[in-house]
């Protein structure tokens, strides 16, 4: 039909400058952030423009989902106040007739926010998890520099060389330190460089000797080598899988069926039902009073936007603690709300009004009296 297609080209145009407005200022607030970090050594500063790729992607659920929001509110907004919604309703096409043309055009934008919810949000979690994993686990030997004493990432050791590239098979009079809590180690040796076997790296040291102490033993074990291995760094992708609850993949979400796991999936899972739920509110009680601006609707539209995110994290908490039941907060939630939007949404298709439902007091009978001159 053609009110079909007019009103989808409309909220086509509104849900895309919506869109850049929303993408343009995340990205933004995003740069901000990461800076702030990788200036605080959680990230490598060539890795920045990559990180806060993978960070605009964790909120493009939510921000897809404001963005159909609002051009629901908006488009409809500017069809009551041009008179336009008034032609409709005297075509004898109700409020409740506008939805299937809404669903029609929202559903893509629905497949992608579950998309981006389920798949696209852990991926990216995990990618940021990955990054922050190996620059933490970065070679600690690719920071020493000549005559100086260069201590590792978590402290357990402590590296120098007189001259030379370690890590180019030039470095001369090698000295490591050790400290693994009862035990002590000191190595010196004449040359060292570094070798990568199957994703970890290796310290290998020739002609030194190795000084041992330990806090229950007396003494001091001293013992001379030609040849001498010792682990640097593990590789950072051996476990190959996400630690952080966030960047745990849907599928295992489902198949660990924890509290913990619960939580995360009903906050997946409730990025595209509040979609759908928000369009149906924004069809129930968008409407233009005269007296009113028109940005009304826009600020209750984030005001709704923001409570249903908020509802959103806390059944989450609710699931992780074990204060609720997943299927019961979701039915409760998700099943209640859609109700809700439903039933309102039949008040407004009908033209009913809470005062027409109430019984109307009984008015006493005027009996006619006479007149007198």
């Amino acid at each position: 039909m053609l009110f079909d297609s007019s009103i989808r080209k409309e909220l086509a145009r509104s849900f895309g400058g919506t869109v850049i407005v929303l993408v343009t200022v995340l990205v933004t607030m995003t740069l901000i952030r990461v800076l702030g970090q990788a200036s605080r050594g959680n990230f490598n500063p060539a890795d920045v423009m990559l990180v806060m790729g993978y960070t605009v992607v964790t909120f493009m659920p939510s921000m897809m989902s404001l963005a159909l929001f609002i051009a629901v509110v908006m488009t409809l907004s500017r069809l009551y106040a041009d008179s336009e919604m008034v032609i409709w309703f005297s075509s004898r096409v109700g409020l409740a007739r506008l939805l299937p043309a809404l669903l029609r055009f929202a559903w893509p934008v629905l497949l992608a926010i579950a998309l981006l919810s389920l798949l696209a949000l852990p991926w990216a979690k995990s990618q940021i998890n990955q990054l922050q994993r190996q620059f933490a686990q970065r070679n600690d030997l690719e920071r020493i520099e000549p005559g100086q004493f260069q201590t590792s990432a978590d402290g357990s050791r402590v590296f120098f060389i007189e001259k030379g590239d370690i890590g180019e098979l030039k470095a001369n009079n090698v000295f490591v330190a050790t400290d693994e809590g009862n035990k002590k180690t000191v190595i010196s040796a004449r040359q060292g460089y570094t070798e990568l076997v199957g994703g970890d790296r290796f310290l290998i040291l020739e002609h030194g000797q190795r000084l041992e102490t330990r806090a229950d033993e007396p003494g001091v074990r001293v013992a001379e080598f030609e040849h001498y291995r010792m682990l640097v760094l593990q590789d950072p992708l051996r476990d190959g899988g996400p630690t952080s609850l966030g960047a745990r993949p849907t599928l295992d979400l489902l198949l660990m069926p924890t509290r913990e796991n619960l939580g995360e999936l009903s906050m997946r899972i409730g990025h595209p039902l509040v979609a759908l739920q928000l369009i149906i509110f924004a069809l129930a009680y968008t409407r233009v009073n005269p007296r009113v601006s028109r940005t009304g609707n826009l600020i209750l539209s984030l005001m709704l936007f923001q409570v249903l995110q908020n509802m959103i994290n806390i059944g989450q908490s609710w699931i992780r603690q074990g204060n609720a039941n997943f299927w019961a907060f979701m039915l409760l939630m998700h099943g209640g709300l859609l109700l809700a939007a439903m039933l309102w949404l039949a008040l407004r298709h009908r033209a009913w009004d809470w005062r027409t439902l109430l019984p109307r007091r009984k008015q006493p009978a005027m009996t006619p009296g006479r007149i007198h001159s």
